[in-house]
Formats: C-alpha cells, structure tokens, sequence
C-alpha cells in the first residue's frame, strides 16, 4: 500500500521561502510520477505542479517562476520549494502518487498524503 507523509508546513510572510517534503513508501519511487496539490479555504483542490519519473516538471501558471518540484529517488522523497511566496499560497498542500508507470504518462489515479498546512500572512 502507498503511503505518502507529507512535512515542512509553517506560517510565513509573504516573500518568504518554505520547503515541503513528502516520503514516499510502498511503490517503485523511482518510476511514480508525482504531484503536488493545494486546498484553499472555500475552493476546490488544485494541481501546483508534478514531476515525472525522469524529472520533467509543469507547474500551474500562478506558481511558474517562484516554486520548484524536485525528486530524491534514493531518499524516495519529492519537494516542493516555494519562493516569493504570496497570501493567496494559502492552503493545505497535498503530496500525490500517480498509478501510471508508462514513461511520461499520467493516470489521474493515485495515492494521497493527508496534507501539511501554509499560511502566508500579508
């Protein structure tokens, strides 16, 4: 069964950096691809961005520019590193495992992590 942690939520001012982690445990890490997600009071969940098995990125136009998804497949662990960050940054941020395993494919399928929280105070 995967299991995702998520960690490295905090309260922070706007402009300010964070560093979410997410470890990852019961698959293959190496061949996940893996997404980063975000719930903000009153809206639907939305994608931040993913990361391949190779280590290509997309990001959601609102974060391009300002956060970076990296992978550890030794540590079997993503990234999230937020810079510049901005109150609307707010919310819970979901660590997500995709089902497919064919090289550069995305199921929409997967494995969640229960969320690690960001505040970013004006």
């Amino acid at each position: 069964q995967v299991q995702l942690v998520e960690s490295g939520g905090d309260l922070v001012q706007a402009g300010g950096s964070l560093r979410l982690s997410c470890a990852v445990s019961g698959t293959t890490f190496s061949i996940t691809p893996m997404g980063w997600y975000r719930q903000a009071p009153g809206k639907q969940r939305e994608l931040v961005g993913t990361i391949s098995s190779d280590g290509r990125t997309t990001y959601v136009d609102s974060v391009k520019g300002r956060f970076t998804i990296s992978r550890d497949n030794v540590k079997n662990t993503v990234y999230l590193q937020m810079n510049s960050l901005k109150p609307e940054d707010t919310g819970l941020y979901y660590c997500y495992a995709d089902r497919s395993r064919r090289p550069g494919g995305w199921s929409g399928s997967g494995s969640w992590g229960q969320g690690t929280q960001v505040n970013v105070s004006s």
